[in-house]
């Protein structure tokens, strides 16, 4: 079939991305569904900092590859095998898929599988395949999703079914940004009634990271960002103080508010200046939940004597350390009774035509959230 998608054929491309466009939006063409495999016609895809960072070419991609990692959709057709999802089906798209068979995926860990992550790293689908081409040129999935696109192709275990009630364009977020910045609060710090948390960057992560926090009866909950604007909706979700970033005394402010340093820094920016930030407002025995990602081979600096005299624990968490069929179904549900108001975190919706553009208004930090609708 022939469908229009946003495809990317160069990395690092100069901001403005309005001028250099990395997006170009073309007629290509998709197979399948083949054996095991599910259509889903995509109807909201979110615009996440990962987006950007790929844009940039922080994190290098087989290329050209159909953007987009976050979504949400209906399934249209099903390969044969496949019994999980059924046509007219709501779904969740997410990156997050195991083999189910390695060891990280018994372990319940599947963000960490190999065969996956070997499959994602060549833009081919978690079985190898590929479905995506243009005038018989090859074009490569990116992260098993492809969500900038009318339709995509992929397989059941990047597929969480959900209620038809949960609007698409909202269930769209749950896929990266809830994942991750819940998942953070819930699994990687199992965050418990009384303690107190800051979150570093409010923008769609962080900002779930505080909705999750404050579930988790957190009686402490900063919010840190350089732009002050977000600070009305963090507070409205969960924060009980807002520091500018770029205060001079942010740490120390910090410390005042929390009797000596909060009990989890979630670091969501991946930048090194609110890394040293976050090991700094945390507590001695404190834990700094490190969720943003920078460029890969970037190194960091810490102090080491301080770490091992005050016993903090600096720990990893890659898309909230999460297990997709066991908490995004929670999570939905925390949207569906009010208490996890994801759509709050919507600063708008566009089209394929500006995309390009709204890359740049997340680079500047002047939306939290933005939603692609493929289908207009």
């Amino acid at each position: 079939m022939k469908m229009t998608a946003a495809v990317m054929y160069e990395q690092g491309l100069p901001t403005p991305y309005a001028n250099s466009g990395p997006f170009r939006i073309e007629e290509v063409d998709l197979e399948g569904p083949g054996e095991g495999e599910v259509l889903v016609e995509v109807r909201g895809a979110g615009l996440c900092h990962s987006d950007l960072s790929q844009v940039a070419g922080l994190r290098k991609r087989t290329l050209p590859v159909v953007g987009g990692h976050e979504g949400a959709g209906i399934v249209r057709e099903v390969g044969k095998g496949v019994t999980q999802f059924k046509e007219g089906d709501h779904v969740v798209m997410t990156l997050v898929a195991g083999c189910g068979c390695c060891n990280f995926c018994v372990e319940q860990r599947p963000v960490l599988c190999n065969g996956v992550t070997a499959s994602r790293s060549q833009g081919l689908l978690a079985n190898s395949a590929r479905r995506l081409s243009r005038n018989g040129q090859p074009i490569y999935h990116y992260s098993g999703v492809s969500s900038f696109a009318q339709y995509a192709v992929t397989l059941p275990g990047s597929l969480i079914k959900a209620d038809p009630r949960v609007p698409l364009d909202v269930a769209a977020m749950f896929g990266c940004a809830v994942l991750t910045g819940a998942g953070s609060v819930f699994n990687a710090a199992q965050v418990r009634p009384g303690q107190r948390v800051a979150v570093i960057g409010l923008g769609g992560v962080g900002l779930n990271a505080v909705m999750a926090a404050r579930i988790s009866g957190a009686s402490e909950i900063i919010g840190i960002d350089i732009n002050e604007s977000k600070f009305a909706l963090a507070k409205e979700l969960g924060c009980t103080h807002t520091l500018s970033a770029t205060a001079p005394d942010l740490v120390e402010q910090a410390r005042a508010l929390t009797n000596g340093g909060v009990d989890f820094a979630f670091e969501v920016t991946g930048h090194k200046n609110a890394m040293q930030s976050a090991i700094a407002l945390t507590r001695k025995g404190g834990q700094v939940i490190c969720v943003g990602l920078g460029a890969f081979g970037d190194m960091y600096q810490y102090d080491h004597a301080s770490l091992v005299s005050e016993e903090k624990v600096l720990r990893g968490s890659l898309m909230g350390s999460c297990i997709p069929e066991r908490d995004l179904p929670r999570y939905l549900k925390f949207f569906q009774d009010g208490k996890m108001p994801v759509d709050k975190l919507k600063s708008g919706t566009m089209g394929f035509d500006e995309l390009n553009h709204n890359l740049d208004l997340l680079d500047r930090g002047e939306v939290v959230r933005q939603i692609l609708l493929p289908h207009g």
